[in-house]
């Protein structure tokens, strides 16, 4: 009985944290943004579904990559009336982030233990200052998403074989709609380990084993056969490292990636290197005190960071804007980056983990000095300060996100708002019976839209 009430209630609480992340990412959008339509949304993805259907649509690649979720929502939002669509993308979008959050919070139990650091760690899909600029909201960014949760789902152990089921589902919609993704396929090995007994509980990690392995697969054959448009960049070392400096950790601190661009055309790049080292030396310090799965853990979300914004540099020339010796309007003016805001996202993690790794190392502390010292005074001394110095992470994560709570400056604040468009829309296709097709503009792009979907619930 106990255990069942210990259930419902749990369930009842993943069930709130959903809403609540959805519920935060909704209002961090603002009203304009989320009644505008953006980029493939109302293009490419809303043009394929027409032309290829719901179904054949779900696995056409587009630019290099697999976009299976973000599909998926298109076609939902047509189900749905069609003059609210730009409202239902947005909605359905805010809605899948806050499972995403509810699944970090779930997934992490083994390596964040203390339930109140491993909500921290649930809410940095949500809170992450330069999440609404772009990402948020959206289907076309939906992958950014994905890529923040397919570290904790590879290396997850279920606990029961429905749980196996619902992983391995999961690993199918996330490899099959984030390129990057692959990166963290090694860390299925943490599913398999350690092995005890008969391995039957390992075995509960081989339907999320096949199911990335396969989705993964899926992505690398399409990015080995479709050809994208896209003009690579040719970045050095040092931009590479000014960039994150800026867009990265700047810009998981402030969403205004200007004012950071102005601190350092003002003071110097000290004013980004000396807190990149401390941060340095906080992982770093949590890696050597963590126990196993956390130390992989945070070296794979860290590294995974860096890998995933060089890659965005090295891919695209519109990401390399030669950020080391850029001139002063290119940092001044410059806004928050979709490629840094998924490297923001895993370095954010990687933070929130080393501090309660600190916190609650989960193991007991090395002595630090000779037996001749009692062991428990010394030992107690280092535990009180590491968890301190926890803490205080804590502390500063969750004071950039309360300055950058608030409903911020997005791409499509400016927008053309799709219902009032749509009513304009109908008006045209109805005084013109032969018209196929009527523009609705969006941003940044004017998506032309059939009349028989304009007029399909009239």
């Amino acid at each position: 009985m106990q255990r069942a009430r210990a259930r419902t209630v749990g369930a009842v609480g993943l069930v709130a944290l959903a809403l609540a992340a959805a519920t935060t990412a909704w209002v961090r959008l603002g009203p304009a943004a989320r009644g505008t339509g953006w980029a493939e949304d109302v293009g490419l993805f809303l043009r394929e579904h027409q032309a290829l259907g719901p179904v054949g649509s779900l696995f056409h690649p587009y630019a290099g990559y697999l976009h299976l979720v973000p599909r998926l929502v298109v076609d939902v939002a047509l189900a749905l009336p069609v003059d609210r669509y730009a409202l239902s993308v947005s909605l359905l979008c805010c809605a899948l982030v806050g499972l995403v959050s509810a699944a970090l919070f779930v997934l992490a139990r083994d390596v964040v233990r203390p339930w109140p650091l491993r909500l921290v760690l649930a809410a940095v899909p949500v809170l992450l200052p330069s999440a609404p600029w772009e990402v948020t909201g959206n289907a076309a960014n939906l992958h950014t998403f994905a890529l923040v949760l397919s570290p904790w789902l590879f290396a997850y152990r279920a606990r029961t074989w429905w749980g196996a089921g619902v992983t391995a589902s999961a690993a199918v919609l996330v490899t099959c709609t984030e390129v990057q993704a692959v990166l963290f396929l090694p860390l299925l090995l943490l599913a398999w380990l350690p092995v005890r007994g008969t391995g039957r509980a390992a075995l509960r990690a081989l339907p999320v084993t096949v199911t990335a392995l396969a989705g993964g697969a899926a992505q690398v054959v399409t990015a080995l056969t479709t050809a994208r448009t896209s003009t690579p960049g040719d970045p050095r070392v040092l931009d590479v490292a000014a960039g994150y400096l800026t867009n990265v950790v700047g810009g998981s601190w402030s969403a205004d990636v200007g004012a950071v661009g102005r601190a350092v055309v003002d003071r110097g790049w000290v004013v980004l290197v000396v807190p990149s080292a401390l941060l340095l030396a906080v992982l770093v310090v949590a890696v050597v005190a963590a126990r196993w799965r956390a130390r992989v853990l945070l070296a794979a979300l860290t590294t995974g960071s860096v890998v995933v914004w060089s890659a965005a540099l090295a891919a695209n020339d519109s990401a390399d804007a030669r950020w080391s010796d850029a001139v002063p309007a290119v940092l001044t003016e410059a806004t928050p980056s979709r490629y840094a805001a998924a490297a923001g996202l895993l370095l954010t993690s990687a933070v929130v983990v080393a501090a309660a790794t600190l916190v609650d190392p989960g193991r007991r502390a090395v002595r630090l000095a000779s037996d001749a010292v009692p062991p428990v005074r010394t030992g107690g001394t280092v535990r009180v300060a590491r968890a301190a110095v926890g803490w205080v992470v804590v502390a500063l994560v969750v004071t950039a996100w309360v300055g950058a709570a608030a409903p911020g400056p997005t791409t499509r604040d400016g927008g053309h708002l799709w219902q009032p468009q749509f009513r304009q829309a109908e008006a045209s296709c109805r005084a013109d019976p032969e018209r196929r097709t009527v523009s609705v503009r969006a941003l940044p792009w004017t998506a032309q839209v059939p009349c028989s979907l304009v007029l399909r619930d009239r």
